[in-house]
């Protein structure tokens, strides 16, 4: 039930950012134990100087390489199990050549009430959905 948003630097192929994407899946799939088909992703490519990421006092710099994830997903998941989806989608993503240095991720949680998977309805809270447990 993840709802994952992707944005890059615009120049990568289409299987690079289709990599990118399944990759990011993967994690999710083995960290968060979600089903395969639970996929809900959106890869967005911007000009390079609508891009701006720093390093935020750690001592290192970006290159053009950079991923930025937003997971949005139900909230009641421990410190532990989002450092171990840090760590695994930058496992996954480093054998496409994105350096750790270029994985940027946040997770933005919320609950059941604010999902709507179609036609305008609340599907957790109207009982048609089965609420994800964490």
């Amino acid at each position: 039930m993840p709802f994952v948003r992707i944005d890059l630097i615009r120049g990568r192929r289409p299987d690079e950012l289709r990599a990118i994407a399944d990759a990011t899946h993967r994690a999710l799939v083995s960290v968060l134990g979600i089903p395969e088909r639970d996929r809900f992703q959106v890869v967005t490519e911007h000009d390079a100087d609508h891009v701006i990421a720093l390093d935020a006092g750690l001592g290192f710099a970006r290159t053009d390489r950079l991923v930025m994830i937003q997971i949005f997903t139900q909230s009641g998941r421990t410190t532990e199990v989002r450092q171990r989806v840090f760590e695994a989608i930058a496992e996954q993503l480093e054998p496409l050549g994105v350096g750790g240095e270029d994985v940027f991720i946040g997770i933005v949680e919320n609950g059941p009430q604010d999902w709507s998977f179609g036609f305008g309805r609340a599907q957790y809270t109207e009982g048609s959905l089965r609420v994800p447990s964490p």
